[in-house]
């Protein structure tokens, strides 16, 4: 599956997203140059050819909710509590403190 030129963008700048730590779509999307992006963002995640390599399980919803993940969000949340994410109900818990 070919990737786009911004799709690669977003991927790139993920990689830089630290264990333990968790990145918004929007704030992906501003950091892409594109900041009404955030939809394009998850398409972006969702073609992700390198995953776990490139973090995408790092990517959450504005107010710490998980978001999709092509895994599942109970692969989503094991792959955050393994990096010390503490996620409860769905959320991240301390969400301004661990986000990026």
């Amino acid at each position: 599956m070919a990737l786009t030129d911004f799709e690669k963008k977003v991927l790139k700048l993920l990689k830089k997203v630290p264990r333990g730590k968790v990145i918004t779509y929007s704030k992906l999307a501003k950091m892409a140059g594109s900041p009404r992006a955030a939809r394009a963002v998850g398409n972006a995640l969702h073609k992700n050819p390198d995953a776990p390599v490139v973090p995408c399980h790092r990517v959450v919803k504005s107010d710490g909710a998980l978001g999709g993940y092509a895994g599942g969000w109970r692969r989503k949340t094991k792959l955050l509590r393994e990096e010390g994410v503490v996620v409860k109900n769905g959320k991240i818990v301390d969400f301004k403190k661990i986000a990026v």
